[in-house]
This record gives structure tokens, C-alpha cells and sequence, in this order.
């Protein structure tokens, strides 16, 4: 087993490597970029990204955008928006952030620094990159921690006793709101309990921004816990909506097809209760698919499932991170989390499979290819 976790790991580089370079050769070829953006905020056409341009303020543009008195042409500029910004300017502006070298270049820098973790600093933020992401790493944990816990904890229970009991009134009943909760958005769900339950028309029961009160160093600690639970519940229940469903259907259709198999039948032929024939027998079997869909389940729940129910609840974590950083072409937030991201999920992928071996002794992965 030491071998075939050493050969992943060791895998994990090249496929970090096709990673990064796609996406890298995409954002390339994107149209747009931080120095049109900041060329548009002084040109007062876009408002959108905060910029941090030394020597960009005060005394050092004349009207009209003009910079040390000379002017440019449109079209001697590869920048949209340039005419009338000095050329020396311009190219400033690339040195900042970094255009003044070739592409190959950049981006074999990019991965030296990436290999420890040197994400440098965001371009619009003054703020270092890996200090950006762990302030905003708490909200989307904690958003990702308990969906994923209560999804686990209610699904795979509901669906063995959908399995066991399948084809019941309780079976079809369920399976209808199972149904339902699945068609329903995550987003529209959660506009519709900030209607019912705070405060919308009806009732006014829960918090509708942050994960705490405003008043939160004055609490004790089980009020701090209390008030930190109390903003999670509309979030959690909005973002679990589907999540919750799809686990549900999936541990009772994997149950299933596990009971109908022809040792289950010798079990109960040699006189096995239900309970062991389902816990001792059934039960890791059946686990294995659910397992198998855990790495991405846990990928979207921490980072990328969380955009809109973050937005919407005014919660300031990862997966807006992201999505701002993308508008703004903040290239350092962008590919910090993509490589952050992509890392965490090869690492959750081996663990899965990992656990393979430990659900079911069966399975080696050490006389197996990558």
C-alpha cells in the first residue's frame, strides 16, 4: 500500500501541472485583464476593482487622464481605453503586474512559488494572497464542516430504511419529497426562508447576514455557540437542499442493489438476523459507491457549492472569493485557489480510495496501475 500511495502522490504533480497550465493558456487567450482594468478605472469607465496603483493618484495625471503631459494614440496601444496615458505608464502598469515578461516565463515562476506556497499578493487588495484565504477559510468550513455532516448523518440512515422498507407508504411518501427538494434550486430555497423565517414577510426567527451577531464578544461562550448555530441554520438547509437528496437516493438505491444478491440469501439461509445481515454483511458493500462520490461531494461543499448561498446571505467566504477575483482578472486570487482547490481534491481522491481498503479488505490497490 506504501507503494501505491507514493506513486500517487507522485502523480498528483503532473496532473497539477495540466492543471495549472490549461487554465493558465485559457486566461491567456481571455479577453480583458488587470491593466484594462485599472486603464477603464481611470478612464472612469469601470468602477468594478478596487485598484493599487503606485503613483496612479494625486498630482500625477492632468485633466482628461493625461500623465506628464504627453499622449498616446489608440491605436499605437495593444490596450483598449489607452489613448492619452504615457506609454511609460503603460508600461509600468505591466511591470506591476508582471506583463512585462513573456507568458512561458510567468507562468514557470508562478509554479516555483506555487511549490511553497508563495501565492504572492492580490492586485487590487494589498493584501497577500494565503492571508486572503485564510480569512475567508472560516465561512466556507464552516458552511462545508456541517452540510456535509447532517448529509451524512440524516441521508445514509433515511436511505437504509428507504431500502429495507422500499415499495412502503413510508418509501413513496419520502421519495416524493426527496423529489421535490431536488427539483427546487439551492438559491430559491434559500430566498424563500429569508421570506418565511427572517424576516421577509412572516416571520422574523433567524439572522439574514454573517455568521455572528454583531454583539458577539460580549456573549459568553454558549451564547457564542448558540448565536454562531442560530446564523448557520438558513444556509446550511439551503445549500444541504441537494446535497441531501441526491446522498439519500443514492445509499437507498446502492442498498438495493446489495440485499438482492445471492449472499444475502445465504445469510438469511444460515440463520443471520436482518440487523446482521444488513450492519455485518450489506452495509460495507453498499458504502463503497457512496464513498466514491465523497471526494467531489466535498470539493463542491467547501468551495465551489457555496457561491450563490454565500452571496445571498452575505457571507464572505471562499467560493465569492473566487467569483470576484474572476470579474476583477485578480490573476493571483484566481490561480491561488484553483491550485488550492485542485490540491485538496487529489488529496481527498486518495483518501477515498484509501478507505476502500478499510470499508472493504478485499479491494488492493497496491497490484493495481494509477
Amino acid at each position: 500500500m506504501s507503494a501505491y500511495i507514493l506513486r500517487r502522490l507522485l502523480f498528483m504533480i503532473p496532473t497539477l501541472f495540466g492543471i495549472m497550465l490549461v487554465s493558465f493558456v485559457v486566461v491567456q487567450f481571455a479577453p480583458g485583464g488587470p491593466v484594462e482594468r485599472v486603464i477603464a478605472q481611470i478612464s472612469g469607465s469601470d468602477t468594478g476593482a478596487t485598484s493599487r496603483i503606485s503613483g496612479s493618484s494625486g498630482g500625477d495625471f492632468g485633466p482628461r487622464g493625461q500623465m506628464g503631459g504627453s499622449q498616446i494614440d489608440a491605436t499605437t496601444s495593444k490596450y483598449r481605453g489607452a489613448q492619452g496615458l504615457d506609454p511609460a505608464f503603460i508600461e509600468k502598469l505591466e511591470k506591476q503586474f508582471g506583463f512585462d515578461k513573456p507568458a512561458y516565463e510567468r507562468f514557470f515562476i508562478m509554479l516555483k512559488n506555487y511549490a511553497t506556497f508563495d501565492f504572492g499578493e492580490s492586485y487590487f487588495r494589498d493584501v497577500r494572497v494565503i492571508d486572503l484565504i485564510k480569512e475567508k477559510l472560516p465561512v466556507s468550513m464552516s458552511l462545508g464542516v456541517w452540510m456535509m455532516l447532517l448529509t451524512y448523518l440524516i441521508s445514509i440512515p433515511l436511505g437504509i430504511r428507504k431500502a429495507v422498507s422500499d415499495g412502503s407508504h413510508f418509501d413513496v411518501w419520502t421519495s416524493g419529497v426527496i423529489i421535490i427538494g431536488y427539483a427546487i434550486p439551492g438559491f430559491l430555497f434559500a430566498i424563500l426562508l429569508i421570506i418565511l423565517f427572517a424576516g421577509g414577510s412572516f416571520f422574523d426567527w433567524f439572522p439574514l447576514r454573517g455568521l455572528t451577531s454583531d454583539n458577539w464578544a460580549a456573549l459568553s461562550w454558549w451564547q457564542k455557540i448558540l448565536d454562531y448555530f442560530w446564523h448557520l441554520v438558513l444556509p446550511i438547509v439551503s445549500m444541504g437542499l441537494g446535497a441531501f437528496a441526491t446522498m439519500t437516493l443514492l445509499t437507498k438505491n446502492s442498498f438495493l442493489d446489495e440485499i438482492r444478491k445471492q449472499y444475502v440469501l445465504t445469510a438469511r439461509a444460515k440463520g443471520c438476523t436482518e440487523r446482521q445481515v444488513l450492519y455485518g454483511h450489506v452495509f460495507r458493500n453498499a458504502m463503497l459507491l457512496i464513498i466514491a462520490g465523497f471526494p467531489g461531494a466535498f470539493v463542491s461543499a467547501f468551495f465551489s457549492g457555496s457561491l450563490l448561498i454565500e452571496t445571498i446571505f452575505s457571507l464572505d467566504g471562499l467560493g465569492l472569493l473566487g467569483f470576484e477575483s474572476v470579474l476583477n482578472r485578480d490573476y493571483p486570487v484566481v490561480f491561488a485557489t484553483l491550485y488550492i482547490f485542485s490540491l485538496v481534491g487529489l488529496i481527498v481522491n486518495l483518501l477515498s480510495d484509501l478507505t476502500y481498503t478499510w470499508v472493504d479488505p478485499r479491494i488492493d490497490f497496491e497490484t493495481r496501475e494509477v
